[in-house]
């Protein structure tokens, strides 16, 4: 293998030479050799708009030469499209501030440059980095990033979810089944309107999860090291946002307060509890799914779900809701991200968050698991769902809860009476009722009456 050598203010340091990266990333990978976990490429890309937006901002403010930034820019284009990634090898456990990565940008973007040489040389820190800092450019990277992959992958996956239990909702609204309440029979409700309660769920979640995006727009961006601006142009941050606006079609702006900016996490973290509050809703919706699928013979199997797979390798014909099962496995993962979140947000000390790259990775991997589960789980499971009409009507006409309509007539206690001596010689509701002479038939036929109830 051969190396290069390449230099830093701390020296000299050897890097294989087909590698685009420089002498502080080659730092961090021989330092930091933490897990396998490796920064999210969406970072990669969000730093290489930002670099790109700098870079346009900085020839508004003369600071860096139009030709000079024509190259840079069409670099960071390439970073972007994805063609540089293998030139991206660092651990998300490294600095907490991100400035490995950043620098890591900075060199493969100047590296990149030089090897073509159009004009002259470029330095990762004097122009690559120019007017900016590790500690404005990382926290408003995660932001970009946070915003693309909610409105690029989780929004979609939600929408698509939603408008399957709508459509589902209202195709078995009529169809009577019975209600339950801390797993017991209660009164009766239709398909649809247990339907509609996960439809709302999801349309409730994904306002939620909008509503917090708006703190997202705010970038660090001009902050530089401590929020004071300093060794960048008065606006900088200003004129980026404007530059990234365009880029990227989201309504980013810079912090009113870049202090803030820096030291909290709140936008992040804040969201994250949005998403988590998703994935508690889609926890219930799965396990009502699978409640009602089980069986087929010896539970509710009140419907019927698609059988993807064998479920057994010792029990012949067995099948699973599998895909209740991922989901349900994902969103424990979310909710242990939302605990990394959390800790990660409340560490911020004076100046800097140093716990940012474990908190944009935790908070990537939630909206990333979570977009494919819920399309993994409404592709494979939500959109064949079929009632099992002949169970449903079953359990409905076995049900004491029936009773209930008789209150206004009978009242709650003697309603009781009869529930419970039906319970208790194994008989319906209506043949008690005449034992104990309390409705007659006709009545009772009039009054108990499931279309009525729902």
């Amino acid at each position: 293998m051969e190396y290069r050598i390449e230099k830093d203010t701390m020296g000299e340091i050897k890097v294989q030479s087909d590698k685009l990266w420089g002498a502080q990333t080659q730092r961090s990978l021989q330092n930091f050799k933490i897990g396998k976990s490796k920064m999210p490429t969406e970072i990669i890309s969000s730093l290489a708009i930002l670099k790109k937006a700098c870079c346009l901002a900085n020839v508004t403010f003369g600071m860096i030469e139009p030709d000079v930034a024509e190259e840079i820019c069409a670099t960071c284009d390439d970073i972007i499209d994805g063609k540089l990634f293998e030139h991206f090898p660092l651990n998300v456990y490294q600095t907490g501030s991100g400035t490995q990565t950043n620098m890591n940008l900075n060199e493969v973007i100047s590296n990149h440059v030089n090897l073509k040489n159009k004009t002259r040389k470029t330095h990762p820190n004097d122009d690559i980095n120019k007017s900016q800092s590790s500690n404005d450019t990382f926290p408003s990277a995660m932001h970009i990033a946070a915003i693309d992959v909610l409105n690029n992958r989780l929004y979609p996956s939600i929408l698509n979810l939603l408008l399957t239990f709508e459509e589902l909702s209202q195709k078995y609204k009529d169809v009577i089944k019975i209600g339950r309440t801390h797993l017991q029979d209660a009164t009766p409700i239709t398909f649809g309107q247990e339907i509609s309660a996960w439809a709302m769920m999801l349309k409730n979640s994904l306002s939620m999860i909008k509503d917090s995006e708006k703190y997202l727009h705010e970038l660090a961006i001009g902050a530089t090291a401590v929020g004071t601006g300093l060794n960048a142009p008065i606006d900088f941050g200003e004129k980026v946002c404007q530059i990234l606006d365009t880029e990227t079609g989201f309504p980013f702006v810079s912090a009113a307060n870049k202090f803030h900016a820096l030291t909290s996490k709140d936008a992040l973290s804040n969201t994250h509890g949005a998403i988590k509050t998703l994935a508690a809703n889609l926890m219930k919706i799965a396990n009502d799914i699978r409640w009602l699928a089980c069986g087929p013979r010896a539970g509710f199997s009140e419907i019927f779900i698609p059988e993807n797979e064998p479920g057994s390798s010792i029990m012949p014909g067995k099948v699973n809701p599998t895909q209740s099962e991922a989901l349900t496995m994902v969103i424990t993962k979310i909710m242990g991200n939302d605990v990394t979140i959390g800790m990660s947000a409340a560490n911020g000390n004076f100046q800097l968050n140093v716990f940012m790259p474990v908190l944009i990775d935790s908070f990537l991997e939630s909206v990333n698991l979570l977009s494919d589960a819920i399309n993994s789980f409404n592709d494979n499971c939500a959109t064949g769902i079929i009632p099992n009409y002949k169970k449903m009507e079953e359990n409905l006409n076995n049900s004491l809860m029936l009773v209930t309509a008789l209150n206004p007539h009978i009242g709650y206690d003697n309603a009781a009476k009869i529930a419970k001596f039906a319970h208790e010689k194994g008989i319906n509701l209506q043949e008690a009722a005449i034992q104990l002479e309390l409705v007659s038939k006709e009545n009772f036929k009039s009054y108990v009456n499931p279309e009525k109830m729902v």
